[in-house]
């Protein structure tokens, strides 16, 4: 139970950051735009109604983050907590429904492609094709996808209005400096140079926020995201200050009402069963984030599993995998599919279950605690509907940092692997889409290495480059085949397809694949005698 406490205030930050992501989608709100405002930054009415879906974001993360870290823990007995993943959220507001809904994709569209994509995971899953489907990917181009939405979480945080406001986009660049009060702003969105890094909500986010939360992971005290958030937002709640995140304007005064009632349920009205079905005028676009969507939720999940896992010593070194690791993604499927419906992006494994792993949580009663406390928190919705988005701003930022780390792993020794991983990590955060990152990165090491490849066959093996060796090997091979060993088991007649052959201790595996109970008798005189022999006549 503590250790589940201590994942709970690892990740519970995602209660308040994935509300604010994506509810700048604008959700199920209509923007009535008009010239001087095309995507209704000053539109009180569409304003309001933001505010609104937030608040039922902030109900429904709790809820399908509480359901899902419960069965994970019940059902896969692993000690792994699950929520709307970052990065799958930022790809689902930014990039397919676009900030206020300014892309092609609706909303309701969007959430048809998650629910979709969870029961294909979950088929993939049941039929051992999900492992097949994370090693077809080169090993280069997961490491720099991880990298990549590091990146382009960073940039999210820094910008005006989804952070702290450090950057902002510019006419003679493609962006700028900023930092400057909201009022103080010129008409093409930049700041005049004489109020640049003048905001004081951005200070607040950097110092209470980003450098206080910093310090306090380098000396791993536990919810230490959680803090600099809370502590953020306790100095924006007073109304009368300069940094209030309740003005004296209807959205300010709509946004205090509700953060006034402190404890309330606030039931989910404007992202329930919002499906849109209709998807035949929405055919590139709805495929392109299926398929996205389903890519980096396999990779991601199966990633954080696998390191959890290891990290707790579930991992078994003979199959190297983990007890329940098919029923963990089923769960993780199916608790996708779950939150479609009540307007969620795709839910994921979350690295911050290792704090509690590192507090002695090794089964999956520390993921149910969690899912208690998720279920809990879904009774202080005005609470964490109120944290501003310069509290979550430098969040992002840390959590981008952390993903970064692994670009040391990348094989930057030869370019056919280095350049399409570069590629990767460049074009997610520079325009401003994980799916365009993915597609430019898998195009360019599907170029580059079939050309290296063809040259090689047409010259017979003469023509190739200097330091081929070092390149890494790919394979969609895996071993025991593409289905999974219950399916064989099935294939072959065994009535208890579904118990491993060797699950139990002193079984030994026939030619037929059934077990045999080997019997452990006394040892008799002669094997007495054998076992007094010598160590040399032992070894012979």
């Amino acid at each position: 139970m503590r250790a589940g406490l201590a994942t709970f205030f690892a990740m519970a930050y995602i209660i308040a950051v994935n509300a604010s992501i994506v509810a700048d989608s604008g959700g199920t709100c209509v923007c009535d735009s008009t010239a001087d405002d095309p995507i209704c930054l000053t539109n009180q009415d569409y304003l309001l109604c933001v505010g609104e879906v937030k608040r039922d974001l902030v109900t429904a993360t709790a809820a399908i983050s509480a359901f899902g870290s419960f069965f994970m823990g019940l059902l896969a007995n692993m000690p792994v907590a699950i929520a709307p993943g970052m990065g799958l959220n930022a790809y689902f507001a930014y990039t397919v429904v676009g900030f206020h809904g300014s892309h092609s994709v609706p909303y309701q569209v969007a959430l048809t492609s998650i629910f979709v994509e969870g029961w294909i995971f979950f088929a993939l899953a049941l039929f051992g094709m999900r492992q097949w489907l994370a090693r077809a990917i080169p090993r280069s181009i997961k490491l720099a996808t991880s990298v990549g939405i590091g990146l382009f979480l960073t940039i999210i945080g820094l910008t005006y209005a989804e952070g702290i406001g450090l950057i902002t986009g510019s006419t003679a660049t493609p962006v700028t400096l900023a930092g400057c009060p909201p009022d103080t702003k010129l008409e093409d969105g930049t700041c005049p140079d004489s109020t640049k890094m003048r905001n004081p909500v951005m200070w607040i986010g950097i110092f209470c926020g980003g450098v206080l939360t910093s310090i306090l992971m380098l000396y791993r005290i536990k919810g230490a995201i959680i803090f600099g958030i809370i502590l953020v937002s306790i100095i924006s709640w007073p109304r009368p200050t300069p940094v209030t995140y309740f003005p004296y304007t209807p959205v300010g005064d709509d946004s205090f009402d509700f953060f006034k009632k402190v404890v309330t349920f606030h039931p989910i009205q404007r992202t329930l069963n919002v499906q849109e079905w209709s998807v035949s005028s929405y055919g590139g676009q709805f495929g392109l984030a299926l398929i996205t969507f389903l890519y980096v939720d396999i990779l991601d999940c199966t990633g954080t599993l696998y390191s959890m896992a290891r990290y707790a010593n579930l991992i078994d070194e003979r199959t190297q995998d983990f007890e329940g690791s098919s029923i963990a993604y089923m769960v993780d499927s199916v608790t996708i599919s779950i939150g479609a419906l009540l307007g969620t992006p795709p839910v994921t494994a979350f690295v911050e279950s290792g704090a509690g792993i590192g507090e002695g949580g090794k089964t999956g009663l520390t993921a149910m605690s969690s899912g208690i406390c998720f279920f809990i928190s879904i009774f202080f919705a005005p609470i964490f509907a109120s944290i501003p988005p310069w509290a979550t701003g430098c969040v992002l930022i840390l959590v981008g940092s952390m993903m970064v780390a692994a670009v040391t792993e990348i094989n930057w020794k030869y370019m056919g692997d280095s350049i399409p991983a570069f590629v990767t990590i460049a074009l997610m955060p520079f325009t401003y889409s994980i799916a365009d990152g993915l597609i430019g990165g898998i195009c360019m090491y599907i170029l580059i290495n079939t050309v290296v490849w063809l040259i090689e066959k047409a010259s017979g093996g003469r023509i190739v480059p200097p330091n081929k060796h070092e390149k890494e090997p790919w394979t969609w091979r895996i071993p025991g085949g593409v289905l999974p060993p219950w399916v064989t088991r099935l294939a072959k007649g065994k009535k208890d397809f579904w118990r491993d052959d060797t699950s139990l201790s002193g079984d030994e595996v026939h030619s037929d694949g059934g077990p045999e109970k080997v019997v452990h008798d006394e040892p008799s005189k002669g094997s007495q005698e054998k076992s007094e022999k010598s160590e040399p006549e032992k070894l012979a």
